[in-house]
């Protein structure tokens, strides 16, 4: 299979995933949040209209909880496309970079200490680091790859 080799566009996944995408585009925008004042402020005025009262109040209890609800399912999705489309385009800058290290290509899918360690390695092995990173190291010390050990 190549990867020009598309697969075709379907199903729910394909559906929910343009949905969400659309959904996110306008949620991101000025004017949805100019919407989402007016609203407030909508129901704020129309408070004395209907006294304050408990069924006032749960209307918008209602509609803010079934909003924020679906909205953390769209962001959910669209983050996990996002992550997973980028973490793909960095594999495949690892493997056609000659001296990147391979190990690397999966490491989300390891704890955050495992992680951490990882960083530490890599930027004690690093010849040149960027100002303010600098790590103090023994003289004569020097580290190669990123300390995993292969298991076979």
């Amino acid at each position: 299979m190549s990867v020009h080799d598309k697969l075709p566009q379907r199903g729910v996944s394909h559906w929910f995933s343009r949905f969400g995408e659309r959904v996110a585009d306008l949620a991101g925008t000025p004017w949805a949040f100019v919407l989402a004042v007016v609203a407030i402020l909508t129901w704020l005025l129309t408070g004395p209209v209907f006294g304050f009262s408990d069924t006032w109040q749960l209307v918008a209890n209602t509609v803010t909880t079934l909003v924020t609800t679906l909205m953390v399912f769209l962001i959910q999705n669209t983050q996990n496309r996002d992550s997973r489309a980028i973490h793909l385009k960095l594999d495949e800058l690892i493997r056609a970079t000659p001296r990147a290290r391979n190990e690397f290509m999966e490491v989300e899918d390891e704890d955050l200490d495992e992680i951490e360690r990882e960083k530490r390695i890599v930027d004690q092995a690093d010849p040149a680091p960027p100002e303010g990173r600098k790590v103090p190291r023994a003289p004569g010390h020097a580290l190669s790859g990123n300390g995993k050990t292969k298991h076979p």
